[in-house]
């Protein structure tokens, strides 16, 4: 009989879930499974143009079926199941919901199936802009400073934001919510067959950056920070959380109904969730003082350093630092880009917009002819814009663009920025056009890692993380030319989830703690980029006059000005 032991890691990203199924012994891929989340996939619930962006929760749960199950099809069912001793999960986030008393989203309940206010507000919704200007005013009325550990700017990326946002607009979410939940909360407790919200354990990754929980406050800032905000609020710190967990903590075990679905045992321990940066940092074999990048749609950065290193020491500017939100035991600090990989998307959907809304209305070809060349095009695009681009004279360079196209993250967080580009030209064309935007999201990275240093925070070096890690050598190159340190890119290939595997064994007992884990289950780095002096100087330049232009459009933006007169 097999002594060995798996766990599972389940990571929900923007588009999609994946499940790892991992070997506790060496962190080896057993099998892992992807699902797309179709209600997203079709645009639903969402409108861009005014920044909202929401999901289904079926959308989690069908992914969350679909993809473990497919593992253990892979792995070889039956026989592999019975080994498995723990599942854990990450998300993105802040991505939070309304639920009724038995903790389930509204929007599984009667009456409210579709409507969009009633589903997770995602990450990247803008839509409470508003309400995070009110509650930076807000803070400033107060003796205690409850922005301390967020940075000192609080985000419409986050919980409070969306959740007074969601109560203004939509009176019946208000009348039906017994509480707001984290999406990295409620999925552990849906796997534990959780049935009164009171009992859920509330992630302290996630309610202490984004929640405004700090344990100097014995929990959340008091009631009257809150109803003085706005009567809305009035009562709903109470129907929320005191006590958090960190991630190498037991949610409980798997239910019934769950462990049916599943093919799975009982026993199964589920552990506390977190979000997908800080345990993608756990996979990515973290270490103090080294900034780890998960860099997809977004980036996510995040930093360790022992809690007395940071005693008294506050970071301004940055998403906060909360003891015990990556490692327990040690502060982590979250920075992030709030547009990356969604930066070169976007330039790729503009200028595949004649393949978009004309290739299928060729006279000349076939419309399955139309739809197999659109696909192989796409994905030929953002490949050959990196050769091309990485192949112009660097004394060619007269754009310039800011990476702010979906708002600034750090430092110093403000959703109302937008992107610009300078410098064009007759002769500026597409790689032109995309090498501008290349250096302008490494530009933003420098500004966070110049962030921490400046207030006395040494990053030793860069471990890459994700899809854009893995996949440009042209981006992670300039990286490390802008940043003037190495990269170190992790070898496996689905590093958040491999963070959430090495938390479920740790909270189902197979190991006794998070760096016993790490380092039985890591995998090592496959790649380090490494700095060219040689452009050193040139990129010295080009982020003076980045962050000359930043300044401008802040100006711009404080002013409200207007950029064009009728």
């Amino acid at each position: 009989m097999s002594t060995a032991n798996y766990v599972i890691g389940v990571d929900y990203g923007t588009d999609s879930v994946r499940s790892v199924l991992v070997d506790t012994a060496n962190g080896k891929e057993i099998a892992s499974s992807v699902f797309l989340y179709p209600r997203w996939q079709k645009g639903l619930y969402c409108k861009p143009a005014v920044n909202q962006f929401r999901q289904h929760p079926l959308d989690y749960i069908e992914g969350l079926t679909h993809t473990i199950k497919d593992c253990l099809t892979k792995a070889g069912g039956a026989d592999i199941a019975h080994l498995v001793k723990g599942i854990s999960v990450d998300t993105t986030g802040s991505s939070p919901v309304a639920v009724d008393a038995t903790g389930t989203p509204l929007a599984l309940t009667k009456g409210f199936e579709e409507n969009p206010n009633a589903m997770f507000v995602l990450w990247k919704d803008h839509t409470s802009v508003k309400e995070a200007a009110e509650i930076n005013e807000h803070a400033t009325k107060f003796s205690t400073n409850y922005l301390k550990y967020v940075g000192g700017i609080y985000s419409s990326e986050w919980f409070w934001s969306k959740l007074l946002h969601i109560l203004r607009v939509d009176s019946t979410i208000k009348k039906g919510a017994a509480s707001w939940v984290e999406h990295c909360d409620w999925v552990p407790f849906l796997l534990c067959g959780g049935n009164d919200i009171t009992t859920m354990k509330r992630s302290r990754c996630a309610a202490g950056h984004k929640a405004l929980w700090a344990e100097e406050f014995n929990g959340l800032p008091p009631e009257d920070f809150f109803s003085s905000l706005d009567p809305l609020l009035a009562g709903f710190r109470d129907k929320l959380f005191t006590d958090t967990y960190t991630s190498d903590v037991s949610a409980g075990t798997l239910s019934e109904e769950w462990a049916t679905k599943l093919g799975l045992s009982t026993d199964v321990v589920v552990g506390v969730g977190a979000f997908d940066a800080h345990m993608g940092a756990v996979g990515g074999q973290i270490e103090p003082y080294y900034l780890s990048k998960v860099m997809g749609t977004s980036t996510c950065d995040i930093l360790v350093a022992p809690n007395q290193d940071l005693h008294g020491k506050l970071i301004n500017g940055i998403c906060g630092q909360v003891n015990g939100s990556v490692i327990p035991g040690m502060a982590g600090l979250e920075a992030g880009q709030s547009a990356f990989g969604d930066v070169y998307a976007w330039f790729k959907n503009l200028i595949s917009w004649p393949l978009n809304h004309l290739l299928t209305e060729s006279d000349v070809i076939d419309e399955a002819t139309a739809t197999a060349l659109k696909a192989e095009l796409e994905g030929k695009i953002i490949a050959n814009l990196s050769k091309q681009a990485d192949a112009l004279p660097e004394g060619d360079y007269a754009e310039l663009a800011i990476d702010w196209l979906n708002g600034r993250r750090t430092p110093d967080a403000n959703q109302e920025l937008k992107g610009a580009i300078t410098g064009l030209g007759l002769g500026t064309d597409a790689p032109r056009f995309f090498r501008a935007l290349a250096a302008a999201t490494c530009f933003g990275a420098k500004a966070i890692v110049d962030r921490f240093k400046e207030q006395g925070v040494p990053v030793k070096g860069i471990i890459g993380i994700g899809g854009v890690a893995k996949k440009s050598a042209y981006i992670m190159q300039m990286m490390a030319d802008v940043l003037e340190m190495p990269i170190r890119i992790h070898r496996f290939e689905h590093t958040c989830a491999l963070g959430a595997a090495m938390f479920a064994a740790v909270a189902a007992g197979v190991y006794p703690n998070i760096e016993a884990a790490m380092a039985a289950m890591g995998t090592g780095f496959e790649k380090e980029y490494k700095p060219n002096i040689k452009k050193q100087k040139l990129y010295r330049q080009h982020y003076q006059q980045y962050l000359g232009l930043g300044r401008y459009l802040e100006k711009y933006n404080k002013k409200d000005v207007k950029p064009y007169l009728s």
